[in-house]
């Protein structure tokens, strides 16, 4: 389980085990890792852990957030990174030391252009036909871009060995393929394909959620904004949730559908 070592001046407070998906950092009572400080804001940061990966989030905060001494407004946190909320530094352990993964996985949200995304097929089978919704107030949607793949990235995890006798290969297993659907909007109707082991969803600043691909499914988890995201009329709480086949997710006032693609 990957932690956090508080400490200042050099002396360390505490360790803090990462044990949830999503801890928040702040002066208020109510976070999760507490730093009673006035160069703290009440809700400083989040850190968001996947699997064996976490990433870092400042939550607008007043004085801003560093990693490594440079100023973040999201990070895909490594192996000893240290994270400097004034004068707290929060030195971060991964479960596995060794990390393959790059920083540049983790892209910052950016806004979703029309040339972005394909637009849906005009006749495809295997996608399902949905009217879009009514155009909703707020214009174009703000949908984040997808990470790379990396081997030990918000995805598969495999534990080699060695076998005693050689044995036939198992059946290969499908690729899980999904993509969502823009309902309204500017883009309503355009498809984005969720190839990648992670999408970010959303507005920054605003409300942006996550869409991790994992071995037995999707799943959505709130990162940033006051509002939880909705799916099918039911606002989710902090715990990721696996999305079914036709869901439809509202987040930031965007709707989206999605789906299984065969």
């Amino acid at each position: 389980m990957a932690k956090m070592i508080l400490s200042m001046d050099g002396l360390v407070l505490k360790e803090i085990p990462l044990t949830k998906e999503r801890m928040t950092l702040g002066r208020k009572p109510h976070n999760d890792i507490q730093i009673d400080n006035l160069a703290i804001s009440g809700e400083h940061a989040a850190v968001v852990t996947i699997l064996n990966d976490s990433f870092l989030e400042d939550l607008n905060s007043t004085n801003g957030t560093l990693v490594n001494g440079q100023p973040v407004k999201k990070h895909f946190l490594k192996n000893g990174d240290v994270v400097e909320l004034g004068k707290y530094k929060l030195k971060y352990i991964a479960e596995q030391a060794a990390q393959v993964t790059d920083a540049a996985d983790f892209e910052k949200t950016m806004v979703l252009r029309p040339n972005m995304i394909r637009p849906a097929p005009a006749a495809d089978a295997a996608a399902p036909s949905v009217p879009p919704a009514a155009p909703l107030p707020g214009g174009s949607p703000a949908v984040g871009s997808e990470t790379a793949p990396a081997p030990k990235s918000f995805g598969d995890t495999h534990a080699g060995g060695l076998q005693a006798q050689p044995s036939a290969a198992p059946a290969a297993t499908p690729a899980l393929a999904a993509a969502i659907q823009i309902l309204n909007g500017a883009n309503a109707g355009r498809e984005l394909e969720l190839t990648k082991t992670l999408t970010t969803l959303g507005k920054p600043g605003v409300q942006v959620a996550v869409i991790a691909k994992r071995p037995h499914g999707f799943f959505i988890t709130h990162v940033e904004g006051a509002q939880f995201p909705v799916v099918n009329g039911k606002t989710l709480d902090a715990q990721a949730h696996q999305l079914e086949d036709h869901d439809v997710i509202e987040i930031a006032g965007v709707k989206m559908e999605f789906f299984f693609k065969t």
